[in-house]
């Protein structure tokens, strides 16, 4: 159903990503940002009430009627899982405790993926820093849709299947692109995840665990939140390779809309991206930027020019250490 998209292929580039000179230029002008590189405290309390919210819902829809699990997995506790998704984020750039105390941020990061119910937070971690360092990297960035995606979901329709699948392709993108070997942290966050899976199960019932479940699924999916998944870096425009989003969703997403803003300073929490913007307006407003990720579903979905082949990829030169 619908007509097949132009694209049959990355954009390949030869240039550098442009995050590392602009953060040198901005920071060369604007010292003062420095200050803003500091963990946010504030996160770990936000963190541990989101947990909460979610704990009382698991008990909340033990004995609802299973259409109604699924209503309140999708409107509510898909925001909750998707928003923690973001926390964990925050948390894999060390922005719970600093980075003084890695092994703080991932045991909190372990911690804040108990309600998602897929273990996700160390690995996350790995493959997120090779994602900054290298990014659109050939064979390494898996972030970039496999040649598999690129090809098959060239129709509207199939880009619409893609859309509901993201989580999916997230999860097992990177033992196509980039495989690595099993870490003991990535053991030990299965393993507690895994438990209290089962704690959940055996204590609450399966229709708490099925909303955990569908809450992260369908949160990660067809979501208005999951329009920041294509909106930062997919190129709707030659030429830009990362976009940033300032619209309200960014109030439940720790700001990970200003993604231009991250990629050029991934050591300021989220809170502080909008002063970035504000000290270096210069450098930002001049930039194509979104105010809907729900617009940018519906461009990318619809759009014929606009496909899982619609990033920049690059051959990485010179030596590469991977996370």
């Amino acid at each position: 159903m619908g007509n097949r998209v132009s694209r049959e292929d990355f954009e390949w580039v030869y240039t550098d990503q442009p995050h590392a000179s602009r953060r040198q230029e901005i920071l060369a002008k604007y010292p003062e940002i420095k200050s803003l590189m500091k963990p946010d405290s504030n996160l770990i309390w936000i963190v541990v009430l989101m947990i909460l919210t979610q704990f009382v819902a698991f008990y909340l829809v033990k004995d609802l009627d299973w259409k109604w699990v699924l209503f309140w997995a999708y409107a509510f506790g898909s925001c909750i899982n998707h928003s923690m998704t973001l926390a964990i984020h925050e948390v894999s750039h060390n922005s719970a405790f600093g980075h003084c105390k890695p092994m703080w941020n991932r045991w909190f990061g372990i911690f804040a993926n108990l309600p998602i119910g897929v273990p996700y937070s160390v690995s996350f971690k790995r493959y997120h820093m090779d994602h900054h360092r290298y990014l659109g990297g050939d064979g390494i960035d898996v972030d970039i849709p496999t040649d598999f995606e690129g090809w098959f979901f060239c129709t509207t329709f199939r880009k619409f299947i893609w859309v509901i699948l993201q989580p999916l392709f997230y999860a097992f993108r990177p033992l196509f692109i980039n495989p690595k070997p099993i870490s003991y942290l990535e053991i030990i966050n299965t393993v507690i995840q895994v438990s209290f899976d089962v704690v959940i199960y055996y204590v609450l019932g399966i229709k708490s665990l099925v909303y955990m479940l569908a809450a992260s699924l369908l949160g990660l999916g067809l979501h208005p939140i999951s329009g920041h998944f294509i909106a930062e870096h997919y190129m709707f425009l030659k030429g830009y390779e990362t976009y940033s989003y300032y619209g309200p969703l960014n109030l439940l997403t720790f700001n990970v809309g200003y993604h231009n803003e991250h990629h050029d300073f991934p050591n300021i929490p989220g809170k502080s991206l909008p002063l970035v913007r504000k000290i270096a307006a210069e450098y930002y407003e001049s930039l194509p930027h979104y105010n809907s990720w729900i617009k940018v579903l519906y461009d990318f979905v619809m759009d014929d020019t606009i496909s899982p082949y619609s990033r920049v990829k690059r051959h990485q030169k010179g030596s590469v250490v991977l996370e």
